[in-house]
């Protein structure tokens, strides 16, 4: 860190020089504009960019014949994440089959992402929509409410033998997916220019809250495909009514307790969190009574259950992780306040 000693001119301009090596870095020059930002910690922004547009980031990525196809998928999402704003794929000749279908797969799955170009052997693709335009929490909440449905309809497939609702589910996925990688892309173009968070209205520390609820609630969809897939497995079998009831009821439970958790998220309370929190253990307690029953079957069917309840009680555990990140935000709020 690099020490400066304010001067005051004229009795009233409080005055510090700029670091020279940082100015010739941004190639600012005499009487060129600066933008000053007061941060929320008191601190200071100063930034070359004024005029409110977004930096340019283009990414490159060299395609090879060999080149694995789910390679070059992660590779996209990576740098789509990553805050890209362009992403150039170029091959030596032509590009092998698979390139296109890649790419159409990442421009579906991603939010803004469209091909702006196109050759035999190069493809841009460009981001095209702007941060401000889907702001964090109207899409958390959209997660929540996929989230939920996943598991209501992952239950009702199992209780029903659905098996085209159970498949659904499992497709549904890929939306939590979508909406998770934009939030995350969000937060890393906040990370790279804090001026952003202000024109999306929140401040750094709130775009790290939403992230890991991001992260969170994802984790939960994650468990839907699992309670779908071991689903499809026992709707040739035959499950006693208890132990309908008992995997139903704890499922409602666990929901319960996850969509209050996400209200506690929105409304910042810190006592509803805490109480939430205390809620959990009833629910593993019931996990635990339903474990036990199904211990009685064999095989497949044993696997199946347990890997069911074991879901259940994940997203009871991951619903206290998310009141647990509502207070620690809240009482660091209240300490910086």
């Amino acid at each position: 860190m690099e020490i400066r000693k304010v001067q005051v001119t004229g009795g009233a301009s409080y005055i510090i020089s700029l670091p020279k090596e940082w100015a010739r870095s941004q190639k600012i020059g005499k009487n060129d504009p600066i933008g000053v930002l007061i941060q929320e910690d008191g601190t200071l922004l100063i930034t070359p960019r004024i005029t409110g547009e977004k930096s340019q980031r283009q990414r490159t990525f060299d395609v090879t014949p060999g080149m694995d196809p789910v390679f070059l998928f992660r590779l996209l999402i990576a740098a789509y994440i990553g805050g890209s704003s362009q992403i150039r794929l170029s091959a030596a000749n032509r590009f092998p089959p698979f390139v296109r279908a890649v790419v159409r797969d990442f421009t579906r799955m991603t939010i803004g992402q469209e091909v702006a170009g196109e050759t035999e052997a190069s493809v841009i693709i460009t981001d095209i929509l702007k941060p401000e335009e889907m702001p964090m929490d109207r899409t958390i909440s959209r997660m929540a409410v996929i989230v939920r449905s996943m598991h209501r309809d992952a239950m009702g497939a199992l209780l029903s033998a659905n098996s085209p609702l159970a498949a659904d589910v499992i497709a549904r996925d890929n939306d939590v997916d979508r909406l998770h990688w934009l939030i995350s892309r969000q937060f890393n173009l906040i990370l790279l220019d804090p001026n952003l968070a202000r024109s999306m209205k929140i401040t750094t520390a709130m775009a790290s809250r939403s992230y890991i609820l991001s992260r969170l609630i994802e984790r939960i969809g994650d468990h839907g495909v699992r309670v779908a897939e071991n689903a499809g497995k026992l709707m040739e079998r035959r499950l006693d009514t208890d132990e309908k009831t008992s995997l139903s009821e704890s499922m409602d439970l666990a929901l319960d307790l996850f969509a209050r958790g996400i209200d506690a998220f929105f409304s910042g309370e810190l006592e509803d969190s805490h109480r939430i929190i205390g809620m959990v253990a009833p629910l593993e307690e019931r996990c635990s009574e339903i474990d036990a029953m199904a211990r009685h079957h064999k095989g497949e069917i044993a696997t199946a259950l347990v890997a069911i309840i074991g879901s259940i009680r994940r997203i009871g555990e991951y619903t206290e992780d998310i009141c647990e990140n509502t207070i620690n935000h809240l009482v660091a709020e209240g300490m910086s306040g």
